[in-house]
């Protein structure tokens, strides 16, 4: 059993990775800002919730009184084409929060920290060229988690996630708005759809957070590793268009090439990681979308 401090429990991956931890028996500790709506009631008996009040000293006690001995950073803000009121709000979420955390840390003597980065940090398979400014914090958050590697020791694996699918997923993504279009019948304008798309089930990406746990809790020296979370299939936005369709039994009414591409459309995900050895995803997109359809 360990002592673990997950930020951004209120998310998808979160909320997945908090009750698995909890079904192991860790020691599960949330760290929340005010504004967090912490709606699963239920769970609040078996984790303990510290509220973050800007105050990196009371942080720092926090984690030292409760003995944490692992950091599992989620928490973010993501927007895909930000607008110039949007800056400061993504650097308050992507990078002061996350400093802050690592500056606790090094007060409080906790030297291992799960960082999630994204594979958009990796436009058209390049070492560094971010999809858009989320991206771009991601990776600015990156070169600080380093220093406080170089200069203070804190050991840190960072995991790039792909497009995360499941269960109980709130979140106005993909696969949720083909659903909510097929049930209301209505007229959905798209792009050519010829993109490619990689998505992870639920189940296996907290599995890949568990392994990277184990794995820094593991290490005695110091140690800044990354990889990626991929489900390493690829499929084109028709494709699974037509997946969906045949899974659900649903019909959408898609007008293709009504919509241009966005700027910077990933049209190839990023393909030159490393992967988190000892994982690899077990849930196919199909078997996936099965069980979110047809189970429930």
């Amino acid at each position: 059993m360990a002592a673990i401090l997950v930020s951004g429990y209120t998310g998808f991956v979160g909320s997945h990775l908090v009750r698995v931890l909890v079904e192991r028996k860790n020691d599960v500790h949330v760290i929340v800002r005010p504004e967090s709506s912490l709606s699963d009631e239920s769970w609040l008996e078996k984790i303990s919730v510290y509220e973050y009040n800007q105050d990196i000293y009371d942080l720092a006690d926090y984690m030292r009184n409760n003995s944490v001995e692992v950091v599992i950073h989620l928490a973010s803000l993501f927007i895909a084409e930000h607008k110039t009121e949007d800056i400061n709000k993504l650097i308050d979420s992507n990078i002061r929060f996350g400093t802050h955390i690592l500056e606790a840390m090094k007060l409080a003597d906790v030297s291992k920290i799960i960082n999630t980065g994204t594979s958009w940090q990796h436009y058209n398979n390049l070492p560094y060229n971010p999809v858009c400014l989320y991206a771009a914090t991601k990776e600015a958050f990156e070169t600080l988690v380093e220093y406080y590697h170089q200069a203070k020791s804190i050991s840190v694996i960072t995991l790039k996630l792909f497009d995360t699918y499941g269960e109980n997923d709130q979140r106005p993504k993909l696969i949720n708005l083909l659903n909510k279009f097929s049930r209301e019948g209505v007229e959905l304008e798209m792009s050519a759809g010829e993109q490619l798309i990689d998505l992870v089930y639920i189940h296996d990406v907290i599995e890949a957070y568990q392994l990277a746990t184990n794995r820094i809790l593991d290490e005695t020296k110091p140690i800044n590793e990354s990889f990626a979370v991929s489900s390493g299939t690829q499929i084109s936005l028709r494709e699974l268009v037509a997946q969906f369709e045949e899974i659900t039994g649903k019909r959408l009414n898609i007008q293709w090439g009504k919509r241009s591409y966005r700027e910077r459309e990933v049209m190839i995900p990023w393909l030159n990681y490393e992967t988190l050895p000892g994982w690899q995803p077990k849930v196919s997109l199909k078997d996936g979308l099965k069980r979110i359809f047809i189970s429930s």
